[in-house]
């Protein structure tokens, strides 16, 4: 029996798409949180405070809205493939001169450039896979592409464990600019989005290049689009507020947990967010995206003394594996949800702008909380614990008071 029939039938150039946008967001994350885990060390070579290097976080953070906007665009005017391919090959090739980066002035401004090519990625490849695939399996494949974040998060855990004692920091770095190779499977083996080719043919998207694209669909739109940028910038505080600091800050400094420690407990927590996210990605599919974002939120919640107040590592590792459940369970509803509520002529940049504006709202979050950590004597548990829980509360409300747009038609239906 098959345990997901909401995949029977997706075609081959469907796969494909889907998989082209998995795998970018994948090494988009893995990249991303390269830094997240060496962190420490690169504070140790500048002879900076770990507080500081988070200001690279920071950098990364509010740049991705400009990458959303530049990448968007040209989404929405060019197709998605080429924006996707852009976008990947940009990251890709900034995460390999941050291995070279001399001061960490120059590795500040290299994160910054990073934030572009990161942020262009998600709204695009969304875009490109929720408008590949019939209705029947967004829930599902929402969930299953949004865990490509986590899933990124592990494969930088494995890489970091196993590699880091032989390369350094830096040489993370230049692992992780493998992620270019994927420009050329996109390049010969990805259909462009029908929904795209579509709309540009007809009616509507002439009319909406015409009334001047996506200023014109924010104008029209605006209390929409503030909404999702405040949803998002909730979504962001509630994961980066859980991941971000957890292994260097609480787990390495606080703790004193050693490499080997930590790297199996990210493994064990990355587990938990990927399955998490499938389940409520699919289970949305059926009782809708506003429920399994509260669910998942309101979830998370009685989780938290578990995750930063166990005694032992068995229990860590327990409630880093719950949390994450909840938290990456709340996030594996928002690619479809994003798209169900985007104008279709400007789905390239409407979702993925408002997505990285959030970012930006909560790009301060790592800072926050290393500076409430430290203000109490490196207590981390203390700061992420009470962040975390009132992040949870506020993303709750905000899903449940806002629309949603289940049966949208995103995918041209066959003929």
């Amino acid at each position: 029996m098959n345990p997901f029939p909401q995949l029977r039938g997706l075609t081959g150039p469907q796969w494909r798409a889907f998989s082209a946008a998995y795998l970018g967001w994948m090494l988009d994350a893995f990249d991303f949180f390269l830094l997240v885990l060496v962190a420490r060390h690169i504070a140790d070579e500048f002879h900076t405070t770990l507080k500081v290097v988070t200001y690279a976080l920071f950098l990364t953070l509010a740049m991705r809205p400009v990458g959303a906007l530049v990448f968007g665009l040209i989404a929405d005017r060019y197709g998605r493939r080429p924006a996707l391919m852009g976008s990947i090959l940009l990251y890709a090739i900034v995460e390999l001169l941050s291995g070279f980066a001399p001061s960490l002035g120059v590795f500040f401004v290299l994160r910054a450039i990073f934030g572009i090519g990161m942020g262009g990625e998600w709204g695009v490849g969304a875009s490109l896979a929720m408008e590949s695939v019939p209705a029947r399996s967004r829930g599902l494949l929402s969930g299953i592409l949004q865990q490509g974040y986590p899933a990124g998060y592990l494969l930088a855990t494995l890489v970091n464990g196993f590699a880091y004692p032989l390369l350094g920091w830096r040489g993370m770095f230049f692992i992780g600019a493998v992620p270019a190779v994927l420009v050329l499977f996109i390049r010969l083996g990805v259909h462009e989005s029908p929904a795209w080719l579509e709309d540009r043919a007809g009616p509507r998207g002439a009319a909406a290049r015409a009334a001047g694209g996506i200023l014109a669909a924010v104008r029209e739109r605006w209390p929409l689009f503030l909404y999702m940028v405040v949803l998002m910038a909730a979504f962001n505080a509630f994961s980066h507020g859980t991941q971000d600091l957890y292994p260097s800050g609480f787990l390495e400094k606080q703790r004193g947990l050693p490499l080997g420690t930590v790297t199996k407990i990210a493994i064990i927590y990355n587990l938990g967010a990927i399955t998490g996210g499938i389940l409520f990605g699919a289970l949305s599919q059926k009782i809708g995206r506003r429920t399994a974002i509260a669910a998942g939120a309101l979830l998370s919640i009685p989780m938290i003394p578990f995750w930063v107040g166990a005694s032992t590592v068995a229990g860590l590792a327990a409630g880093a594996f719950l949390i994450q459940f909840a938290v990456q369970g709340a996030w594996g509803v928002v690619p479809a949800h994003l798209n169900e509520l985007s104008p279709a002529a400007v789905r390239g940049t409407f979702p993925g702008l408002a997505y990285q504006l959030g970012n930006l709202g909560a790009s301060f979050i790592g800072t926050l909380e290393a500076t409430l950590a430290e203000n109490r004597g490196n207590d981390y548990s203390f700061a992420l614990g009470w962040v975390v829980g009132i992040v949870a509360v506020v993303l709750t409300v905000l899903a449940l008071v806002g629309p949603e747009a289940r049966t949208a038609t995103l995918a041209p239906e066959p003929a």
